[in-house]
């Protein structure tokens, strides 16, 4: 039954916001004055809902009111008028009597025989091409973008599909070396755009897109900050968030393209870059609590290095199925969740993380569903579920499959894991599932992991110990102890050690900062160098992390710049912050402890920080009373401030974990951390903030664009000396009059072009020369600096020009069918007789150019012509062209270029086998010198892509 059907708007309006007004004052500690809720208030703004808060509203809403609330609404309603007419505007059917809707059929995990790892490939693309070369219609992800409804993509389709891109991605000039951000949600695109990135040779650089419309103007600022130093030449986008890449754009120099996936294309004679162990496949960004955003580089070697030593831990294998909603910018969701499949054989069944927050309880049903053996979640996640899920929705849940429900990415609560896997032992969840483990992106994922089947183990210490001295003391009482999480052994091959602040090793059971080492480790903070050396020192990375060890298990007790130390005492603020966080009034997350130095005695202070949507002074007065109480208890003394905030104005990661150090900053510089300015005051602050980087950018644009006029208006006024090459038959005399006028127009275009010739191939006449291709300026290069006239040889078509044909034919230009003439005999012949004349045949064996640097694979016609006629091959580099004027572009740019005549190679017999290793010896000479990566061929079976379109992926559609 639709929901017009069930309600007018009045009543459906009367319901909405009595729910509303319900939870309202619920959270807020009954304080909540009559009349204070209606319609337009704002969810945010003036409720103080936060996502957990938005997800119990909607449940409460559907099981009041039977209806279906529509998922987008999660995060575009902004008022409970909003939630009316999305309600109204659905086409979901209606829940009755607040059940769940029907769930289709429980699918199985793939049937599917055990398979072996790819232990012998050293890229992430290697792993996906084994993977394809042993079973390509294998099931890799099952993708539910609502959480119900799945769609399939199997190894096979995943590499089509990011060959297709990766070619359209060169088209649009992305090639080795080049940075291109990723500001997709979950879904297909996302998948494909990342693998075509690294087969292109370019850097994925992932980054979240903005969660709403009211935080426009800090994601504007963080990305940007982001994009400037990686130095992103383009940034994927879905549609929808095009708009705010645009106005990343304007802030970032080097950011040259925004595209959507249908934007990028597709194309059907594909190259990729051979890649290397040792190249960056990922530049994981991670801000911390300072904001200063900070590029964590990870090799394919420290990639499938922790893939492996986690996968080992957790004995893993093709057979398991791991269910994920965690996002795809994160380093747990995109190494852990989707390329630990991709590695081990085993599908991933993924839905976008909004769904979890609308529907939390589809993450569940979903390992009911696949019979998931592998999950995970931060703690927040397990907290909602064990609270705030009706038994109704869960009714009939199996979760025995699990063998692994992870907790990490941010602290442990032992209470929060216990209340889980109490909740949900009703329901077949093993308590030894929970597995709370600990990793950090300067280790690529995962350091410490607990060994199978052990789950939850806590280490109870006493807390005055800890506090004065460090020590982590077994705590005799419940009084004086305080609960610390285990997270397991160091993965293998990974070493850990704590030290002090002098770098001096501690002893088990002694607090210190914790340091690692090994293959996972990153390599540095990209084009940061002073973030780096305070990262590694002496072959140690620093995590920025306290802890220690106990029978060779690590425990986090905190943040180092996170501790407060006040009168001698470290307090770590984690304990106190969960505490305050259970109070009425006081959201999930909403609480941040620090410490402020006191000018006057020089000692640290402890600042509390605790958001509230209340508004009535008398339960604020009541609300101040129950934070200073719970720090006495906590803390054993009070604390020296403590403020009341607006929602939503502690500052967090995208990970969402607090910011402290800039949390307090703004604190103590502006009195108090304010809410978000309106959003047409934020569009206004970032387009004004641009104008000066716009104007760099349209005073470049015009340069450039005048510099390429001219060189337009210059070859305009030589053309009269260039029709003098068609008053003459000697194609000989009108190559030395076409030269002339190149030379003069290089010279008057400032284009520098230095030229380095092997002098025994100056010396030869019988020869034959093949050059790179790159650009149309190819031609004009070579003719103007060749020491001696060539008869190109150029593709059949071109002849029947009216203006390039007429003069290509004067300077003796040979012209053939580009893929028929190697059958033909007539053709052949004809370029071996002409291989003898005094003209050197000059063939460029690409056959084609493209936008994107690259060497492509060579045709093999040139070498079959060299080893008729009998003469040695002369290759030519050409290095600096492209950049000048690549495909597609009709504006030159000033440029430097370089041509380099290398040493002649002579054919060492007539057979198939001497043309090859000619043509193999002369692209290795170019590929030396030409300054541009190694390109290889790989087909795409064009039935293959037209069957995958009926995933409806964008950039599939040519």
């Amino acid at each position: 039954m639709g929901t017009d059907q069930l309600f007018d708007s009045t009543h459906l309006a009367e319901g909405v916001l009595g729910v509303v007004t319900t939870l309202y004052a619920e959270t807020h500690a009954d304080a909540a004055p009559p009349g204070s809720v209606n319609l337009d208030s704002q969810l945010e703004r003036d409720l103080g809902f936060d996502s957990l808060a938005r997800a119990e509203l909607f449940s409460r809403i559907e099981q009041t009111l039977h209806v279906r609330v529509p998922l987008d609404a999660f995060s575009t309603a902004l008022t409970p008028a909003d939630l009316v007419q999305a309600i109204k505007r659905s086409e979901e059917p209606a829940a009755s009597g607040g059940e769940q809707p029907s769930i289709a059929q429980r699918a199985q995990a793939p049937a599917s025989l055990l398979t072996e790892e790819p232990h012998e490939a050293t890229t992430l693309i290697e792993v996906l091409q084994w993977h394809v070369d042993r079973h390509p219609q294998r099931t890799h992800i099952v993708f539910l973008e609502d959480g119900m409804t799945p769609a399939e993509l199997s190894y096979g389709d995943l590499y089509r599909r990011a060959a297709a891109a990766a070619s359209g991605l060169r088209r649009h000039g992305i090639g080795p070396g080049d940075t291109v951000a990723l500001m997709l949600a979950t879904g297909w695109d996302y998948f494909v755009s990342f693998v075509a990135i690294l087969m292109s040779g370019a850097v994925p650089v992932p980054i979240y897109p903005p969660a709403r419309v009211s935080q426009i103007e800090e994601h504007v600022r963080r990305h940007a900050a982001v994009l400037s130093n990686a130095g992103a030449k383009a940034l994927i986008a879905s549609p929808e968030v095009v708009g705010v890449g645009r106005l990343l754009k304007l802030h970032v120099p080097a950011l040259q393209q925004v595209l959507t996936a249908a934007q990028i294309g597709v194309d059907r004679n594909e190259t990729s870059v051979p890649l290397a162990a040792s190249d960056i496949a990922l530049l994981q960004y991670t801000s911390g609590s300072t904001g200063d955003p900070k590029g964590v580089m990870l090799t394919h070697a420290n990639l499938l290095a922790n893939i492996r030593a986690m996968g080992a831990r957790m004995q893993v294998t093709s057979a398991d199925v791991l269910v994920s909603w965690l996002p795809l910018y994160h380093d747990m969701g995109l190494i852990g969740a989707w390329f630990g499949p991709l590695y081990f054989g085993m599908p991933l069944v993924v839905m976008p993380p909004t769904v979890f927050l609308a529907r939390p309880e589809r993450w569940l049903r979903l390992i009911q569903r696949y019979r998931g053996t592998l999950t995970a979640a931060p703690n927040f996640a397990y907290a909602h579920c064990a609270q705030h899920l009706d038994e109704a929705i869960l009714a009939g849940l199996d979760l025995s499959s699990l063998r692994f429900a992870f907790c990490g990415a941010e602290p442990v609560s032992a209470a929060t894991v216990r209340a889980f896997a109490a909740r949900f032992g009703h329901y077949g969840f093993d308590a030894r599932a929970v597995t709370p483990v600990y990793g950090l992106a300067e280790n690529t994922l995962g350091l410490s992991f607990p060994r199978p089947g052990r789950g939850l183990h806590v280490d109870r210490v006493q807390r005055d110990a800890l506090g004065a001295t460090g020590h982590a003391l077994p705590a005799a009482s419940d009084a004086d102890a305080i609960e610390v999480v285990g997270c397991g052994e160091a993965l293998d091959s990974v070493e850990i050690r704590i030290v002090d602040e002098d770098g001096r090793e501690q002893p088990q059971r002694q607090v210190g900062r914790i340091e690692f080492r090994g293959p996972s480790a990153t390599m540095g903070y990209f084009h940061n160098p002073t973030q780096t050396a305070r990262l590694i020192h002496d072959g140690w990375l620093d995590t920025g992390d306290l802890g220690y060890l106990a029978d060779g298990e690590l425990f986090i007790t905190g943040r180092a710049k996170d501790l407060i130390i006040r009168g001698g005492h470290h307090i770590f603020p984690y304990e106190l912050e969960e505490a305050i966080g259970r109070l009425p009034g006081i959201p999930a997350g909403g609480v941040a402890v620090c410490g402020s130095t006191d000018r006057a005695s020089g000692t640290e202070r402890v600042v509390i920080l605790a958001e509230t949507a209340l508004t009535q002074a008398a339960a604020r007065e009541q609300l101040l009373a129950r934070v200073r109480a719970t720090a006495v208890e906590v803390l054993g003394a009070p604390a020296e401030h403590v403020c009341l905030v607006a929602p939503d104005t502690i500052l967090k990661t995208p990970s969402g974990k607090i910011r402290h150090a800039a949390t307090l900053d703004k604190f103590e510089h502006g009195g108090r951390p304010s809410p978000a300015s309106p959003v047409w005051r934020q569009f206004a602050s970032v387009v004004v903030g641009a104008l000066l980087p716009l104007l760099r950018r349209i005073v470049r644009q015009a340069a450039h664009a005048a510099y390429g006029l001219y060189c337009w208006t210059l070859l305009g006024m030589l053309s009269p000396l260039i029709g003098t090459v068609f008053l003459s038959v000697d194609t000989s005399r009108n190559w030395r009059r076409a030269a002339a006028v190149g030379r003069l127009f290089l010279r008057l275009t400032g284009l520098r072009v230095d030229v380095e010739i092997d002098a025994r191939s100056a010396a030869m006449r019988e020869l034959v020369m093949v050059a790179n291709h790159s650009s149309y300026l190819d031609g004009l290069i070579l003719l103007a600096v060749l020491p001696q006239p060539v008869r190109f040889v150029a593709k059949r078509g071109l002849d029947r020009h009216w203006l390039a044909g007429r003069f290509l034919r004067a300077i003796g230009t040979s012209f053939v069918e580009r893929r028929e003439y190697r059958g033909s005999v007539d053709d052949e012949r004809r370029l071996v007789q002409q291989a003898d004349g005094d003209s050197p045949l000059l063939f460029f064996p690409e056959g084609t150019f493209g936008r994107g640097a690259g060497l492509r694979p060579f045709h093999l016609g040139a070498f079959r012509v060299a080893c008729a006629a009998g003469r040695a091959v002369v290759p030519v580099a050409l290095a600096g062209v492209r950049a000048v004027l690549p495909d597609g572009v009709w504006l030159p740019r000033l440029g430097s270029i370089k041509v380099v005549i290398l040493p002649p190679i002579v054919p060492d017999g007539s057979d198939l086998g001497a043309m090859t290793r000619l043509r193999e010896a002369a692209r290795n000479a170019i590929l030396a010198r030409c300054g541009e990566p190694s390109l290889i061929a790989h087909p795409v079976d064009k039935t293959a892509l037209e069957h995958d379109s009926e995933h409806d992926f964008a950039s599939t559609v040519p």
